[in-house]
């Protein structure tokens, strides 16, 4: 393994950030703690800065979550291993991306989220994000579902996404959120 390599090809794709594996509570908050403390070093507006910093935690948060939830359900705990992101930096544009495993059960609803957000201006953004607020969540819920839409509203472009079919029936989920 040749490290310089490794580290010239992410100096020139703009990877500011990357970790691989898996997601604890302690990762995504030591990693958040160096994600802050790049970006406040960094030269940028801090309105951007911040919304860089809150879409790596909703990001991370999310692969946390469902990683989490996988395992409870009897995933091998070697997928975690394949979870990632990544802090890039191009032009004048932040990208966090991040990526994990998911049962092919969740495509098409996860699908059907993202192309909503995508087909939604600001102003419904921001209605939709009161709205999944003041939602009952039952007892199996995970979260109060605004992850993905606080990434929309924080995004300067829509969200992309892709899902990478597995050899174990489900996908590999990528998300790409440009600030």
């Amino acid at each position: 393994m040749d490290l310089i390599d490794i580290k010239d090809r992410m100096r020139e794709a703009g990877i500011l950030i990357s970790f691989n594996g898996s997601f604890s509570h302690g990762i995504v908050e030591e990693l958040g703690t160096a994600v802050k403390k790049y970006l406040e070093s960094a030269e940028g507006k801090p309105s951007a800065m911040m919304d860089v910093f809150s879409v790596y935690i909703e990001a991370a948060q999310n692969v946390r979550n469902y990683s989490e939830r996988r395992l409870a359900a009897g995933a091998d705990r070697q997928e975690m291993d394949a979870n990632i992101l990544v802090i890039s930096r191009r032009d004048d544009h932040y990208e966090v991306s991040a990526g994990n495993a998911i049962d092919s059960a969740d495509i098409q609803p996860l699908t059907e989220r993202l192309q909503r957000l995508a087909g939604m201006d600001k102003a419904q953004m921001k209605a939709c994000y009161k709205e999944q607020l003041r939602k009952e969540r039952g007892p199996e819920a995970n979260g109060a579902g605004l992850g993905l839409i606080e990434m929309a509203r924080r995004a300067s472009a829509p969200l992309q996404y892709r899902f990478t079919p597995t050899d174990d029936g489900g996908a590999y989920f990528s998300l790409s959120v440009v600030v």
